[in-house]
């Protein structure tokens, strides 16, 4: 079946008008009416683009993220919640990643009973999911002069005590990543690490120059949660069920010099917990992989069947369809990883692409690293042009979206590669989190942005061309 809903963007910001829709003998979760035509939310670009191509003429979807931003670190103005609840059903991600989307899908599961909440990462397993390497292993510098109030804080990684690997890390002004849950009388312990502006690691610890520590914020609920510092970690110890929200500090002599203050964490205790929750911090970008992203499909269709059964078999019939496409752009990441001269690209950007780099067994070096929100050191940026001299890469690929104008406009960073290296062009690379102004003109879904941009772009980075 193919779908044409896409002509109709609502403001330019890829988001579908809500207009007449057929196929419901009645909307899911209220009464027939003329102007009660079934909709629902989807929390990014993708999870909308997906759920518009499953739902057909049946529902229709709105993307809340406006164009030219990612889904990631993105947060909503105004009321969404309430706008959201005015529908009949919410697909979303149940990951830190979105912490707003989960803050919503909690609230709605809590104060709604006539709207569906979907996760699309339902049923997938720790063979499937790829969790993030951490540098927690790395050593604090303790030979620098360290003058605690010129210090700026470059990085912020939170380490699970207990797995020994990333649970959370700050990038820029939020989170990703998260707290694993807390049981009622037990405990969370986190060691943080934290690097200034230069990459340098900060000595933590009662006896040194610096203090890992948290609070709760100002309105938070109390009573949920008790906060023991240890100078370079801290425990979190379940007192009450429920969720509250925590700041974390650097802190010099009682002093606080840096927290987390405009971003705060979501903790949850709860009544009991399984030993599968107490594992490392898995990367959710699932959305890149063609044949994940089917797992994600089949839950939406799973969820639009429980709520409008009447439509079902439509729903399943267009998710067919649709996932004969997603095969398609597999074949052709097949058929360009069986042709690259390189088997390593260089990526100029936060990397959200380790599960294409898993499943076609190229790999993308960024100079950036696990934690984005920090400048790439000279080194860094150094190794980085001597691998691309090493390997006769001629395209350097970047993120557009972590510019302005995704349009228009290269990041610096990968403008420094290309005029300090033996690289002359550059492509973008997209995670397909969202859309620009041109892609939304063009009608661009996800199938089209990895076939129109990041094909291409890694045909070239790879040097595939046949």
């Amino acid at each position: 079946m193919e779908l044409t809903r896409r002509s109709a963007l609502k403001g330019g910001l890829g988001a579908a008008v809500l207009g007449s829709l057929a196929g419901c003998s009645s909307p899911p979760g209220g009464e027939a009416g003329a102007d009660d035509d079934p909709s629902g939310y989807a929390a990014f670009f993708t999870l909308w683009d997906w759920a518009e191509q499953v739902a057909g003429d049946a529902l229709t979807f709105e993307n809340p993220v406006p164009v030219g931003r990612m889904g990631h670190g993105w947060e909503p103005e105004g009321d969404l919640t309430r706008d959201i609840a005015g529908t009949d059903v919410f697909v979303y991600l149940d990951t830190p990643e979105f912490r707003w989307a989960q803050d919503v899908a909690a609230q709605l599961e809590r104060d709604y009973d006539d709207i569906a909440v979907i996760d699309g990462l339902t049923g997938f397993t720790r063979d499937q999911l790829l969790a993030f390497d951490s540098d927690s292993d790395v050593e604090p510098d303790h030979d620098h002069d360290w003058d605690p109030q010129t210090v700026e804080v470059g990085g912020f990684d939170i380490i699970d005590r207990n797995t020994g690997g990333v649970s959370a890390y700050w990038h820029v002004d939020h989170w990703h990543g998260g707290i694993p849950e807390i049981p009622i009388d037990g405990r969370v312990s986190l060691r943080a690490v934290f690097e200034d502006d230069q990459g340098r690691v900060l000595p933590l610890g009662d006896d040194e120059p610096f203090q890992f520590d948290a609070r709760l914020t100002e309105n938070a609920p109390e009573g949920i949660v008790e906060i023991e510092s240890h100078g370079d970690h801290i425990h979190l110890i379940g007192q009450e069920t429920g969720r509250t929200l925590v700041v974390f500090q650097l802190v010099h002599d009682g002093e606080v010099l840096w927290e987390t203050d405009e971003a705060s964490m979501d903790v949850e205790v709860v009544d009991e917990i399984e030993q599968a929750e107490l594992d490392e911090f898995y990367d959710p970008h699932v959305w890149v992989d063609p044949i994940l992203a089917q797992q994600v499909i089949d839950n939406v269709v799973d969820g639009l069947s429980a709520i409008d059964p009447d439509n079902a078999d439509t729903f399943e019939s267009n998710a067919e369809s649709y996932k004969s496409r997603l095969d398609d752009v597999h074949a052709q990441f097949e058929d360009l990883a069986a042709n690259a001269a390189h088997s390593t690209a260089v990526f100029a950007g936060h990397d959200s692409f380790q599960y294409l780099e898993h499943r076609y067994g190229f790999e993308l070096h960024s100079p950036t690293g696990i934690s984005p929100d920090q400048s790439p050191s000279q080194e860094d940026i150094a190794t980085t042009i001597e691998l691309v001299d090493e390997h006769g890469i001629d395209t350097i690929l970047y993120d557009p979206f972590e510019t302005p104008d995704p349009d228009t406009e290269i990041p610096p960073l990968a403008e420094t590669i290309v005029e300090n290296s033996s690289a002359t062009d550059v492509a973008p690379l997209t995670p397909a989190e969202g859309t620009t102004q041109e892609w939304a003109e063009n009608e661009w879904g996800w199938v089209e942005q990895m076939e129109e941009i990041n094909i291409p772009s890694l045909t070239a980075a790879l040097g595939a061309e046949e």
